[in-house]
Order: structure tokens, then sequence, then C-alpha cells
């Protein structure tokens, strides 16, 4: 290689490496500088919803800069909406510890949830899913004593359209948005039924969402339908068994078939009914291992023969008063195993209007025994015919969990009388 080609290549090479070098110092300080922005300030705290935090931790300066990224990159940047893509942040947030029963509540849907708890809303009192065989929006079952049932809808009725707007299967999520309403006024629901449309009127009412239901079989036995755990739910029962009582009711049957839960204290305010002063009902442990016993606080109310109906959806609430009954050998258990919700759920109120669901507390039954993803057996195992689709439309004669509970008081009666 000759001189002039050497000094062509030394100077090609210098050039490159003043670029490649401005390059990389360029990098370093747009880093630096990228850093020391996304990691100056906080950018939200979400418990307190203040902006009063001085240092930013990781996952405040990642998210900031997602949000850069998208507000400078994101092609429907006018379409954004700020609330639900801080609501989607904050899920799945939360859904990173894959607890089912944690869970956030955006401030839209909180009132709605509350309402679930409390046990009541404004609307016609039905229960729907999305069928997936048929493709199409079914009624569950009507709430007793609703406005629905007492119209004519029924568990299986097909919703086609309601206020005249057709609803298909794909439009689950909104459909109950527009069945519920302002008290008193009226909804329009066309649903088929054995191939034959029918059409309803409907006022709005406010809804009690799982009342308590009874009646008295024969042998004097009285039989009461508890769903859930609602406000007041322990007073209601009582009343309902005080009824019974008077009608001539010697024993008591408590369906708690697909009871899900519901408020803690009514399902220990329940259990200290039946049980002695003193007695143990449950015992919880938190996060820091910080042991609680909870004792029935009241003399026994009741101390007629007793049977617990439960089965594979008895849950949470139910399965505390399940567990205090049969561990005090205060109650039989007859049906199937319970679904083995042991741990205990608190709400928060979050400062900006939203909720947080947040497991807080495992609970044990009087005698120790761990009840999350195990469930209680029953005393006496009694399977519901195959051919049963759904407890709700389950006629008397073919429930053989709650036909082998009055043999079962019926021997005791008898047993009393002689």
């Amino acid at each position: 290689m000759n001189e002039k080609h050497k000094e062509t290549a030394q100077k090609i090479y210098k050039v490159v490496m003043i670029v490649v070098l401005t390059s990389f110092i360029t990098f370093m300080i747009t880093s630096l500088s990228l850093y020391t922005y996304f990691t100056k300030k906080s950018v939200y705290t979400l418990i307190t919803g203040n902006n009063s935090s001085t240092e930013s931790t990781d996952l405040d300066a990642y998210l900031k800069r997602i949000k850069l990224v998208i507000d400078k990159n994101y092609l429907w940047k006018d379409k954004i909406d700020e609330q639900k893509l801080k609501d989607g942040a904050i899920e799945g947030y939360v859904k990173g510890l894959e607890d089912k029963y944690t869970e956030y509540i955006p401030k839209q849907e909180l009132k709605e949830f509350t309402e679930n708890i409390t046990g009541s809303f404004v609307g016609v009192g039905i229960y729907m899913i999305a069928d997936e065989e048929s493709q199409k929006i079914v009624v569950y079952y009507p709430i007793p004593e609703s406005p629905a049932e007492k119209a004519g809808i029924k568990s299986g009725d097909v919703i086609l359209r309601v206020d005249g707007k057709e609803y298909g299967y794909e439009d689950f999520d909104v459909i109950a948005d527009n069945i519920k309403g302002e008290e008193g006024t009226k909804v329009n629901i066309v649903i088929e039924r054995d191939g034959k449309e029918q059409e309803f009127e409907i006022t709005r009412e406010k809804v009690e969402t799982n009342p308590i239901s009874s009646k008295i079989l024969k042998e004097n036995i009285g039989y009461i339908n508890l769903p859930s755990f609602d406000t007041d739910s322990s007073k209601k029962l009582k009343e309902k068994i005080d009824d019974l009582i008077s009608k001539g009711a010697k024993s008591l049957i408590l369906d708690l078939r697909n009871n899900g839960g519901g408020i803690v204290d009514e399902s220990t305010d329940i259990a200290d009914l039946f049980l002695e002063k003193g007695k143990i009902i449950m015992t919880t442990k938190d996060n820091k291992d910080k042991e609680e016993v909870t004792k029935s606080k009241t003399k026994k109310e009741y101390d007629m023969p007793l049977i617990l109906l439960t089965n594979e959806n008895t849950a949470s609430a139910s399965e505390i008063l399940t567990a205090a009954l049969k561990d005090n050998e205060r109650a039989k258990v007859i049906g199937t195993k319970t679904y083995g919700k042991g741990v205990i759920q608190t709400v928060l109120t979050l400062s900006d209007g939203s909720g947080l669901k947040i497991t807080t507390a495992e609970y044990f039954t009087p005698n120790g025994t761990e009840i999350n993803e195990k469930g209680i057996k029953p005393n006496i195992e009694v399977k519901l015919p195959d051919s049963v689709k759904s407890i709700y439309a389950l006629k008397e004669s073919d429930d053989a969990q709650l036909n082998r509970a009055i043999e079962e008081l019926s021997k005791k009666t008898i047993v009393e009388i002689q």
C-alpha cells in the first residue's frame, strides 16, 4: 500500500472513531438525563392518592416511562382514556399477587360491589349467565319475591331484547346495566321460552339480592334456605326460626348449598345462636402470625336438632358456620364437601373512591383444622342425581340431600317421642 492510500485509510478510521465516540457519549448523556428525569420524583402514590413523595419507586418511574412512550408514539392518542389506563395498571399490579380473592375495584364499580355485599340493589331481580353452548344470555334464576319472579320470569328463559334493543352472548357485560335503573321506572324484557317469545313489562324496585326463605316440612321439620351472609342476615334468620317454631317446628334444616359467603360477623353471630357461651367458633391468623380466637358471646338461643346442607359451592363465611357447628357437635352436615375458601378479605376504600379487596387472614375450625383449598367433609355424604343441572330448578322429590336430612331428623323425632 503506497503512502497516499495509507493516509486516506487513516483519515477514514479517524472519522469513523469520532462518529462512534460521539454517538456513545450522546447515548450516555441521554441515558443519564432520562434516568435522572424518571427517578427524580414520585408519579403517584396509589394508596393515598397524594403526589407527596420526593423519591420515586422503580414502579413509578417505569410507569411514567411507559406513559411517555404512549403519548409520543400511540396512533390514536386522542382516544386515550387516562382513567382506564390507570385502572388497568393497578388491576395488573394486584393481579400479579396471583391471589384469586384479592382484587382492585375501580371507582365506578365499587358501588355495585358494595350493593352485593349489603344484599340489595335497584332492578328487577334476575341472575343471568352467558351460556357458552347456546351462545345466548340465559336467566340462571329469578330472585325469590323479586319483581322478575312476580312477573313470571323463570330459570332457563333466554333474554332476547331489553327495551327494544337486541342482546346476544357477546353483550353480557352491558345488559345488566340496561336492566337496572331508577326505582319506580319500567323496563320491557322479551324472552324466549320453549321456542316462543314472551314479553314482560316490569317495574324496577329495591331488590333484596339474597332473601332468606323458609317453610315447614313433614314431621314438623323447619327448613330455611340461607343464600348468603348479608347485612342483618343473623337478625333475619332469627326471625325466620321464631316464625317456624310458632308454626310447630321441632327441628331445623339450614340449607347452605351454593352459599358463597359474605359478611363474616353475620356468620359468627348465627353460630352464636346455636352454641353455648364460650364455645370456639373460629381462629384466625394474619401475616404476622397474630392469632385471634372468636368465641360465642351469648347463651344458646336454640337447642332443637339441626342439620346443615352443603355442596361444592358452600364457601367462605358459610364454611365458618359449618365448621363451628360441626366441630362443636351441634349440627350434622349432609351433602358434599364444601368449596375450601379458608381466607378472609377486607375491603379498603382508597382516597380516589376506588377500592381494594385484599386477603388479610386465614381462618381455622374450632378443632384447629385448615379449611383453605381443603374444604369440609360432611358427616353424611349424599350426591344429587347426575340428571340435576341446577339446584334452583330442583324438585323436592329429586332432592336426595334434603330428603336424607328429613329422614335423619324424622328418626330423631321418633326417638325423642318414645
